[in-house]
């Protein structure tokens, strides 16, 4: 039996973005088995049919003892079930998983980048340097017989090729991880007061700065509507927003903040508006949900975001930290339900053609059964 490892450093990022890829990998014969930090999502993993292998790692650890231990964990795992093929997904794995396997010489590597976070958009100082040495440790893992890079647009290819950081013929783009196209669908809208919506991780990079502000401006304008945002404070993330500033936020009824929800089609659902005005993504899943759900959704242009929201058609896109234009997008999509409802029709259509679990776990598998025939 052919066997696959999966290292993604959260088990809640595994199941939200890797899962349906999984399943179809264990459909097609494969064994499954999951590297990943537990936190509450072990038992699902589980359940799945795939094998777990724990693992201690921190997405920003710099402890070189703590550094080392992870590695040989990881080494040891790698002896000790052989895989064929080893998935690695996000910037720590992808580094730690493809060194590990190019040690031990005979495992296939697919490599898959969500996007270029922090250390690729930082300005600062540190930030730079340690981005020149990134850049140097890829040339040597991705230009690789045995390996094949995934990348989720067109945007970071083209970051990828003009920096020389793989070969053509070693990267392919697929785009994003998928919708449940049969668990966000379209219903009516809700009754009452507007809700505009901003889902993700709490992270300034995320734009939820630009998101308070738009809302400050419309409700100076004596626009009605209610701002929410949704999602967790991620601690780990220099770019986090802390607790205390969304309570404050949330106490001086700027906007509601839900926290983490796991029901996130029941979320959606309740929106009138999605908004993402991120500073760039991979390609994010909160929108194909959103447009899976027939929500019109505005975001920033940048890459990541532009692959998904197509200006005047689904959404509409707004210049990066543009606190104004981003209001008065919101503003506008407030006072024309028809252009909502439009849109949400369009993007809908969008995803059940492009973008479903479906697809992604197929072109995905294609990676694999190119590797092993």
């Amino acid at each position: 039996m052919k066997s696959i490892i999966y290292f993604v450093s959260e088990d809640w990022y595994f199941c939200s973005h890797r899962l349906p890829i999984a399943r179809k990998a264990l459909a097609d014969g494969f064994k499954v088995v999951v590297i990943t930090r537990i936190n509450k999502h072990g038992d699902i993993i589980k359940s799945e049919g795939f094998e777990l292998e724990p693992i201690e790692i921190k997405r920003g650890g710099v402890n070189l003892v703590s550094e080392f231990k992870t590695l040989f964990a990881l080494y040891s795992c790698y002896k000790k079930y052989n895989p064929d093929i080893a998935h690695h997904v996000a910037l720590k794995p992808v580094i730690y998983g493809t060194l590990v396997a190019r040690f031990i010489g005979s495992i296939k590597i697919v490599n898959a980048m969500a996007g270029l976070g922090f250390v690729f958009i930082s300005n600062k100082k540190r930030v730079k340097l340690l981005r020149f040495f990134i850049h140097r440790l890829f040339r040597f893992l991705f230009n690789n017989k045995n390996s094949q890079l995934i990348l989720q647009n067109k945007d970071d290819l083209e970051y990828f090729l003009k920096n020389k950081l793989v070969k053509k013929d070693r990267v392919k783009i697929i785009r994003g991880s998928g919708v449940d196209i049969n668990k966000f669908i379209p219903v009516e809208e809700c009754i009452g007061i507007p809700i505009v919506m901003l889902a993700s991780r709490m992270l300034w990079d995320k734009g939820v700065g630009e998101f308070i502000e738009a809302a400050k401006i419309l409700k100076q304008e004596g626009v009605e509507a209610r701002f929410v945002l949704v999602g967790k404070v991620d601690s780990e993330n220099p770019a986090s927003i802390s607790n205390s500033q969304l309570n404050e936020w949330n106490e001086l009824d700027t906007v509601e903040w839900w926290g983490e929800r796991s029901n996130m089609d029941e979320v959606l659902a309740q929106a009138h508006i999605v908004c993402l005005p991120s500073y760039r993504e991979g390609l994010p899943k909160v929108l194909l949900e959103a447009a899976s759900c027939g929500k019109p959704i505005i975001a920033t242009d940048v890459p990541g975001c532009r692959e998904i929201v197509h200006d005047g058609e689904n959404g509409v896109l707004v210049p990066l930290k543009d606190s104004n234009s981003l209001a008065d997008a919101i503003k506008e999509l407030l006072n024309n339900p028809n252009k909502r409802e439009r849109m949400g029709e369009n993007g809908r259509r969008l995803v059940e053609r492009e973008f479903s679990e479906e697809i992604v776990a197929f072109q995905t598998s294609r990676v694999y059964w190119k590797f092993l025939v």
